[in-house]
C-alpha cells in the first residue's frame, strides 16, 4: 500500500506508482505539518462524476483529489475547520463548505474565489444536502434546518423545532422534490420542497427496542430508506408504500451504526442492493439487503474508519481513518460480484442472527432466478450445483479465445496457409492478443498530453505524413505515461512504428497491441537497461550454436556478436529487413505462438541467410546486412522457425525462460516495473535537468535575440538618422549651389547690362567724338599759327608736367601705401575683434565710395578741361562712364549697407570720425602740395622772365594780346566747373594729383574756384608780359601732345585698376557684413 504525504504542497500526484490490480486500498493520503505533526482530515465529498472528491482538514485547507487524473490540488484555505462539504450540482466548479463559525461559504474550485457567504445558523452545521437540480440546498444543525436558494444564495425557508426534540438530519430525496426530515424521537416526515406541505409521515415501529436513528441512506431511485442508530438492527423502509419492509440484524460485533451508504450498481437501475454499514468498531460491512449476505468489509479494529463517502459511479470508496488519513478503496478489487450481472444461483443466508421478536420479517430464499430491474430477460435458468472449478491445463487456457475462436485451429490455419486472410487479420489479432479495450484507462493516459521525451520526435524520426507522425507521438507518449522507462528507451519508436502505421485509425488498439507485445514478446528486454538485453541475446545465440555451429563460429571469427546480428532484428521487429506483406505474415505466426517464437524467428532469419553471411568478413558488411532488406523467402524462414521451436532442446529453449502469453487486464492496465528503476529515475532527472537548462538557454537566447533586435533597431535608426542628416546636408549644399548659381547668373546679367550701357555710352561718345572731331578739324586750321608759337612753351610745360606728374604719382603711391598699411592694420584689428572689423570694413567702403564719387567728379572736370583734345576727351569720357558705373554700384552697396541693423550705428559713427580725420590729413597734404607747386611755378616764372628779357619781341602788341587770349582759353576749358559739387582739381598735367585729392573736394566746397592751378596759365604776376615762339614745328607739338596724352591715359588706367581692386575688396567686405547681419 502506497502512502502519499501531501505536506504543504499545493498540487501534485496522488500516487507515484500506479496501484497493482487486486489491491483493495489504492493509496493512503496523509498530511504532515511542521515537526512531523499529522493534520487530521475531517470530511470528504464526491462530485457528480465520481472521479474526484473534496477533502477538508483540521486547519481549514480544502483539497480536491482527482482519481482518474492522479492529481491533487489545494483549492482553498478557510483558516478554520470544516463541519460539512457538498458539491453544487448546477455549477460543477462550485462547492459548499460549512465552517466551525456556523457559516456556509461557496467557493469556486478553479478560480479559488469566494462566491457567496451564507449566515443564519446558531450551531454547527452537521450536513448539507443539495437538490438534484442544483438549485436548492438544505443545511442542518442540531436546532434548525434552513433551505437556501443557490441562485441568489438567499435563505428561502427555515425549520424551527422544539428544544426537547432535536434534528438528526434533513435531506432531499433523489429524483424528486421531497424533503425528508428525521428527528431524535425517530419520527420521519416527508415535505414538498416548493410549498413545504407535509406529504406523509413514516410510522414509528412499536415492536422491539427503540433504535434512536442516527444514520440514514436512500437508494438512487428514492424508493428505499435505510435507517440505523444505537442498535445492531437496521430498518428498511419502502417510501412508495410508507411501510417498514424489513429489519436486518447485523452481527453481534455491531452495537451502534454510525453511517449508512448504498453502493451504486450499474445494473440495478438505481435500486441499490448493496448497503455499507459503518459501526462503532471502525469497520464498514457491505451487505446485500435482499439476501442479507455479507459481501465484504473495509477497515479493522487497528485501522478504524471514522467516515466514508461513496462515489456516484460505484467505483471508489473514500474513507477517513481514525488516525486522520484518507484511504481510497477500489470496489472492483474488493469484490468480483459488483458492476456485472450476478450469475443465477441460490442465495443462502449463513450465520444469520436475527432477533426472534422480528421473525415475521423473514427473508425467504427461493430456488429461482434472481432478477434485477436493469437486466431482466424473463427466462429461467436452471439451478446448478456450484463445484470448485477443475484445474485446467495450460494448453486449454491458451486455446480459449474470445469471439468463439480456437487457438489450435488458428495455429493450424496459419501453418497450412502461412498467413491469415487479410480481411480478418485484425480481428484474429485482437482475439489472439485478448485486447481489453480499456477506453477510460487509455483516455486517462492520453489526457496527460504529449510526454516531454517525445516533443521533438519529428527531428529524430522525420515522417512525411503528419497524421502518422502525430499518431506515433501520441502512442509513444501514452506508453511513457504508462511506464516511466518508455520515455527513456531510444528504440521504442522503431518497435511501435509498424503497429502505428497498421492501426493509425484506432490509436487505442494500437497502444494496447504495442503494450501487449512489450509485456509478452519483450520479456526481460529492460533488465539491463540502457544496455541491450544480454540474456535474450544469449538465448538466441545458444539456439544458433546448437543448430548451426559453423555459422556461429564464422560470426565469432569475424568479431560479430549477437548485438550485431540479433539485436537489430529485435529492436525493429524485422521492420527494416522485411516488406509490409512479409512482416504481416511473420507476425501472424508470432502472435499465434509462444513469445519465444520471436527469438526463433531471429535465428531462422540468420540460418536462412547462411550463405551470404559466410561470404561476409567485414563488420561493416554485417551491419549493412542486418539493417537492410535481403533476398529471403519468408515462408521458408517461418517454416524454419517452426522447426527450431520443435527441435530445440528444452535446456536451451527460450520457452523455459520466458513466461506464457499474458493479456492486458481489463479496467486498468497492469503495472510495468520490470526494469532498473534507479537508472530510469536518474535518466528522468537528468532529462528534466537538461530540459530546464534548455529552457534557461532558450530564455537567455530569446533575451539575447531581443537585445540584438534592439541593437539592430537602434543601429538602423542611427543609420537612418545619419542618412537623413546627409540628405539634409546635401539638400543644403544643393540649395547653396542653386543660390550661388542664381547669384552668378544675376552677376552675369548685371555685367551684360553694364556692358550694354557701356556700349551705348561708347556709341554716344563716338557720335560726340565725331562731331567734335569735325569741329576740331575746322579749328585746327585756325589754331595752326597759334600752335607754332606755343611749341617751345608747350615743350617746357610738358617737361614740367612730366615732373609734376611723376611727383604726383609718387605722392599717390606713397598715399596708397599708407592707406594700404592702414587698411591692413584695420584688417588685423578686425580679425581680433569682430566688431572693429565690421567698422573698418564700413570705413573702407565709405572711403571707396567717396573716392569713386570724387573720381567721377574729377573725370567730369577733366572732360570739360580737355575738350580741345579729342583723344584725351574720349579717354576721359570712357573713364568717367566706368567710374559712373562704379559709382552706381557703390550707391547700391551703400543702399544695402543702410539696411543693416541699427546696432551698426555706432560703428558708422566711428568710421565717420576716422574719415574726417583722414580727410583733414588729405586736405593738409593738398595744401602742402599746392604750396610746393606754387613755389615751383614761381621759379618757373622767374626763369621765363629771365628768358623773355633775353629774347626780343617778335610780334606786335595785338598779336601778343591774341596769343595771351588763346593761351587762357584752354586753361578756362580745363578749369573747374562752377557746379555746387565742384572740387579743386589740377588740370591735364595734374589730373593724378586731383584724383588723389578728391576726398578733400567733397568736404571743402568753400575752396571751389579759389585754388585753381592751371599748368598752361601765366605766372602769378599778370602784368609781366610773356611771349612764346610760334614758329616751332607743328609736327613736333603734335607728337609731344600725343605722348603726353598716352602717358596720362596709362596713368589713369593704373589708377582705375587700383580703384576697382579697392571697390571689389570693399564689396566683399560689404557682402560679409550683410551675411553676418543676416
Amino acid at each position: 500500500m502506497e502512502v502519499t504525504d501531501i505536506g504543504n504542497k499545493e498540487e501534485g500526484k496522488v500516487w507515484h506508482r500506479k496501484p497493482a490490480p487486486g489491491k483493495g486500498v489504492l493509496v493512503t493520503v496523509v498530511r504532515t505539518a511542521q515537526q512531523a505533526k499529522r493534520v487530521r482530515f475531517l470530511h470528504v465529498a464526491f462530485d457528480t462524476t465520481g472521479d474526484s472528491f473534496l477533502a477538508g482538514d483540521h486547519h481549514g485547507n480544502i483539497y480536491i483529489l482527482d482519481i482518474s487524473r492522479n492529481r491533487f490540488r489545494l483549492v482553498q484555505k478557510t483558516g478554520q475547520a470544516c463541519t460539512a462539504l457538498a458539491f453544487s450540482l448546477r455549477r460543477t466548479t462550485e462547492f459548499l463548505v460549512a465552517l466551525a463559525d456556523y457559516t456556509i461559504k461557496c467557493f469556486d474550485k478553479d478560480t479559488k474565489q469566494l462566491v457567496s457567504w451564507m449566515r443564519g445558523h446558531e450551531g454547527a452545521v452537521s450536513s448539507i444536502s443539495v437538490h438534484s437540480s442544483g438549485r436548492y440546498a438544505i443545511s442542518t444543525s442540531l436546532d434548525t434546518a434552513q433551505l437556501w436558494d443557490l441562485d441568489t444564495f438567499q435563505r428561502k425557508r427555515k425549520l424551527n423545532i422544539r428544544q426537547s426534540v432535536g434534528i438528526q438530519r434533513v435531506f432531499f430525496l433523489p429524483l424528486s422534490n421531497t424533503i425528508l426530515s428525521c428527528f431524535s424521537d425517530d419520527s420521519i416526515f416527508a415535505w414538498e420542497s416548493d410549498t413545504l406541505f407535509c406529504k406523509y409521515q413514516l410510522p414509528v415501529p412499536d415492536c422491539g427496542p427503540k433504535i434512536s436513528y442516527k444514520a440514514f441512506a436512500v437508494t438512487r431511485d428514492g424508493k428505499s430508506l435505510a435507517a440505523g442508530g444505537r442498535s445492531n438492527r437496521l430498518h428498511l423502509w419502502c417510501l412508495d408504500s410508507k411501510q417498514l419492509v424489513r429489519v436486518i440484524q447485523m452481527p453481534t460485533q455491531v452495537r451502534t451504526v454510525r453511517q449508512l451508504e448504498f453502493l451504486p450498481d450499474s445494473f440495478d437501475g438505481g435500486a441499490s442492493q448493496t448497503l455499507g454499514v459503518l459501526s462503532q468498531d471502525g469497520v464498514m460491512r457491505f451487505i446485500n439487503i435482499h439476501t442479507c449476505k455479507l459481501l465484504f468489509h473495509m477497515g479493522s479494529h487497528d485501522d478504524a474508519i471514522t467516515t466514508v463517502a461513496v462515489s456516484p459511479n460505484g467505483r471508489h470508496v473514500v474513507a477517513i481513518m481514525d488516525n486522520g488519513s484518507i484511504n481510497i478503496y477500489s470496489i472492483q478489487s474488493l469484490t468480483q460480484e459488483l458492476n456485472k450481472p450476478p450469475p443465477p444461483q441460490v442465495a443462502v443466508v449463513s450465520g444469520g442472527e436475527a432477533d426472534q421478536e422480528l421473525s415475521n420479517l423473514k427473508v425467504k430464499v427461493r430456488s429461482e432466478v434472481v432478477q434485477r430491474p436493469a437486466n431482466s430477460s424473463g427466462r429461467r435458468t436452471q439451478v446448478k450445483i456450484l463445484r470448485p472449478p477443475a484445474v485446467s491445463t495450460a494448453e486449454d487456457k491458451e486455446n480459449e479465445l474470445p469471439a468463439g475462436l480456437n487457438k489450435k485451429r488458428l495455429v493450424a490455419l496459419v501453418k497450412a496457409f502461412g498467413e491469415y486472410p487479410a480481411k480478418y487479420r485484425m480481428f484474429v489479432w485482437r482475439s489472439l492478443l485478448c485486447l481489453p479495450e480499456n477506453h477510460a484507462a487509455y483516455s486517462s493516459l492520453t489526457d496527460k498530453g504529449l510526454h516531454s521525451a517525445y516533443l521533438t520526435l519529428h527531428d529524430k524520426y522525420p515522417i512525411k505524413s503528419h497524421k502518422l507522425q502525430r499518431g506515433l507521438q501520441r502512442v509513444l507518449s501514452a506508453l511513457a505515461h504508462w511506464a516511466a522507462i518508455f520515455g527513456e528507451v531510444e528504440y521504442l519508436p522503431l518497435v511501435a512504428f509498424p503497429f502505428v502505421k497498421l492501426f493509425q485509425n484506432n490509436p487505442m488498439l494500437c497502444f494496447e497491441v504495442v503494450a501487449t507485445v512489450i509485456v509478452n514478446w519483450c520479456q526481460h528486454w529492460f533488465e539491463y537497461f540502457p544496455n541491450p538485453p544480454l540474456n535474450i541475446l544469449s538465448m538466441a545465440e545458444n539456439v544458433l550454436a546448437h543448430h548451426d555451429k559453423e555459422l556461429l563460429q564464422h560470426l565469432v571469427d569475424c568479431g560479430v556478436t549477437s548485438q550485431l546480428y540479433v539485436w537489430p532484428l529485435l529492436e525493429t521487429l524485422f521492420s527494416e529487413v522485411l516488406t509490409r506483406d512479409e512482416w504481416l505474415r511473420l507476425f501472424d505466426s508470432i502472435f499465434s505462438n509462444h513469445p519465444s517464437f520471436l527469438l526463433m524467428a531471429c535465428v531462422a532469419y540468420i540460418t536462412c541467410c547462411r550463405e551470404p553471411l559466410l561470404l561476409c568478413s567485414q563488420k561493416q558488411d554485417f551491419e549493412y546486412f542486418f539493417h537492410h532488406r535481403n533476398n529471403l523467402d519468408v515462408g521458408a524462414m517461418i517454416k524454419e522457425a517452426y522447426r527450431l521451436m520443435s527441435s530445440t532442446p528444452a535446456d536451451i529453449h527460450p520457452r523455459t525462460m520466458l513466461a506464457d502469453f499474458t493479456p492486458l487486464t481489463k479496467g486498468q492496465y497492469p503495472v510495468f516495473n520490470h526494469y532498473p528503476e534507479f537508472i530510469v529515475e536518474y535518466q528522468s532527472r537528468e532529462r528534466e535537468k537538461i530540459r530546464l537548462q534548455e529552457m534557461e538557454y532558450l530564455r537567455e537566447r530569446q533575451e539575447v535575440s531581443a537585445l540584438r533586435a534592439d541593437f539592430v533597431r537602434h543601429q538602423a535608426e542611427e543609420e537612418a538618422y545619419h542618412a537623413q542628416q546627409e540628405l539634409l546636408q546635401k539638400a543644403e549644399e544643393q540649395r547653396r549651389n542653386i543660390l550661388a548659381q542664381e547669384e552668378e547668373k544675376l552677376t552675369q546679367q548685371r555685367a551684360k547690362l553694364a556692358a550694354m550701357k557701356r556700349e551705348l555710352k561708347v556709341k554716344e561718345l563716338q557720335l560726340l567724338d565725331a562731331t567734335r572731331r569735325r569741329f576740331l578739324k575746322q579749328q585746327q586750321d585756325l589754331r595752326a599759327t597759334q600752335i607754332r608759337e606755343l611749341e617751345q612753351e608747350i615743350s617746357r610745360k610738358m617737361d614740367l608736367r612730366e615732373r609734376e606728374t611723376a611727383a604726383a604719382v609718387q605722392d599717390l603711391e606713397v598715399r596708397q601705401m599708407e592707406l594700404e598699411a592702414q587698411r591692413r592694420r584695420l584688417e588685423e584689428h578686425l580679425l581680433k575683434e569682430q566688431e572693429r572689423m565690421r567698422r573698418k570694413v564700413e570705413e573702407e567702403v565709405e572711403m571707396r565710395m567717396r573716392m569713386a564719387e570724387r573720381d567721377e567728379q574729377s573725370n567730369t572736370k577733366v572732360l570739360h578741361s580737355t575738350e580741345t583734345n579729342m583723344q584725351a576727351l574720349e579717354e576721359s569720357l570712357a573713364e568717367a562712364c566706368q567710374l559712373g558705373l562704379e559709382s552706381d554700384w557703390q550707391r547700391e552697396v551703400a543702399e544695402r549697407l543702410q539696411q543693416v541693423d541699427t546696432e551698426q550705428e555706432r560703428k558708422r559713427e566711428r568710421l565717420a570720425e576716422l574719415q574726417r580725420q583722414t580727410l583733414a590729413e588729405e586736405e593738409r597734404l593738398a595744401d602742402t602740395m599746392r604750396d610746393v607747386a606754387g613755389r615751383k611755378w614761381d621759379e618757373v616764372m622767374c626763369s621765363r622772365a629771365q628768358l623773355q628779357e633775353q629774347q626780343q619781341p617778335l610780334a606786335s602788341t595785338d598779336t601778343d594780346g591774341q596769343r595771351r587770349t588763346r593761351i587762357r582759353s584752354p586753361c578756362s576749358t580745363r578749369g573747374l566747373s562752377h557746379r555746387p559739387s565742384a572740387t579743386t582739381v589740377v588740370s591735364v598735367g595734374t589730373s593724378a594729383v586731383g584724383s588723389a585729392a578728391r576726398a578733400n573736394s567733397a568736404t571743402s566746397p568753400k575752396h571751389t574756384g579759389t585754388n585753381m592751378v592751371c599748368l598752361n596759365s601765366s605766372s602769378p604776376s599778370e602784368s609781366t608780359s610773356t611771349s612764346f615762339s610760334l614758329d616751332r614745328g607743328r609736327a613736333q607739338l603734335d607728337s609731344s601732345e600725343r605722348e603726353l596724352l598716352k602717358e596720362i591715359r596709362e596713368l589713369r588706367q593704373k589708377l582705375a585698376a587700383r580703384a576697382r581692386e579697392g571697390s571689389s575688396a570693399s564689396s566683399q567686405s560689404v557682402h560679409t557684413l550683410s551675411s553676418v547681419s543676416q
